[in-house]
């Protein structure tokens, strides 16, 4: 389903935590698409659980913080609320919501 590529951001990202849910953002269902432009950039199109979310700026930096190391010295990231964020199953079971 993902290239071996898409598959080491993937890995990448599951090191990205949201910092109020302690939860990495790839089991959060944040992240919609990674799109690799080529071997130094990479589109990302994510969501944040809320429009407002505070948290917002430090996980867009901490993705590209995370991805630099492998090559990917420009992340660009769009965000987008349509359909809006709603926690996958499993994580809404681990929190109890």
């Amino acid at each position: 389903m993902y290239s071996l590529q898409q598959q080491k951001i993937i890995d990448l990202l599951e090191t990205v935590i949201d910092p109020e849910l302690y939860v990495d953002i790839w089991s959060m269902g944040l992240v919609r698409e990674i799109k690799i432009l080529n071997e130094s950039s990479v589109h990302i199109i994510m969501t944040l659980t809320t429009p407002a979310c505070p948290m917002g700026p430090q996980i867009m930096d901490d993705i590209r913080t995370t991805l630099r190391p492998i090559g990917y010295e420009t992340v660009n990231i769009d965000l987008t609320f349509d359909p809006p964020w709603k926690a996958p199953e499993g994580l809404r079971t681990m929190l109890g919501i």
